[in-house]
């Protein structure tokens, strides 16, 4: 399955206790439709609040399901985009060689009410060069530890960040993130950082220190989860 859905009014992907979240949702569609608990596998978990254009997942079942059938189920927030047969060889997790992610900035004094909860809001000016800057000390293999938010022992903290580019647009501009792979708000950590860097709070100098600390502890601000997208998975 490839996934879009807004993520305002959800705990995130990941079923969870005390919210709602897009598995729940999804895989209650799937028991309606096969009478069958259906557990399915996901590429990587989202946060709460955060949204995707092309998230990924994969689940096992015997009984033939329809895209329509799908989506005339699911909530408006919440549609499947794809639906295809693969090799019983795929994973959605583990057969990822890319993530594409994109966290939005709204710059202008005015925000549209249409990119409300999908931009975030800078009413202070943010110095475009600087973060264009400090965001090459991200490129290439390192570990990311010191921007991770409770950092899972079985995962392995050096990933590999292909790109990481300012991409202006109309009303601001765009963070594109792509790499091999993310840890726990990593992407919101170093968006977070980056504001700082922008609005002089912190110098582009900071980032090989805190990368080489391995530490969250000393982390700079992290970033609302409104503004952060899922763009695609590449297998």
């Amino acid at each position: 399955m490839t996934i879009a859905y807004d993520g305002t009014h959800y705990g995130g992907w990941q079923i969870q206790s005390n919210t709602l979240s897009i598995q729940e949702v999804i895989e209650q569609v799937l028991f309606r439709l096969t009478q069958q608990q259906i557990p399915t596998i996901v590429s990587g978990r989202t946060d709460a609040g955060v949204h995707a254009n092309g998230q990924v997942a994969h689940f096992e079942s015997e009984k033939s399901i329809s895209l329509k059938s799908l989506n005339s189920l699911l909530p408006p927030d919440i549609r499947i985009l794809s639906l295809e047969e693969v090799d019983p060889s795929f994973h959605a997790r583990f057969s990822v060689k890319e993530k594409i992610y994109r966290y939005h900035f709204c710059t202008s004094r005015v925000q549209s009410p249409f990119e409300r909860g999908y931009t975030l809001h800078c009413l202070y000016p943010l110095n475009r060069e600087e973060i264009t800057s400090a965001s090459t000390h991200f490129i290439g293999t390192h570990d990311f530890t010191s921007f991770a938010n409770e950092l899972d022992p079985r995962r392995d903290p050096v990933k590999t960040l292909f790109e990481l580019s300012l991409i202006p647009t109309s009303s601001g501009f765009t963070l594109k993130f792509r790499g091999n792979g993310f840890l726990y708000k990593m992407v919101r950590n170093i968006t977070g950082t980056l504001i700082d860097i922008g609005r002089g709070k912190l110098s582009e100098k900071c980032i090989p220190e805190l990368l080489a600390l391995k530490s969250r502890h000393k982390l700079s601000t992290t970033a609302p989860p409104h503004g952060l997208f899922l763009d695609s998975v590449v297998y």
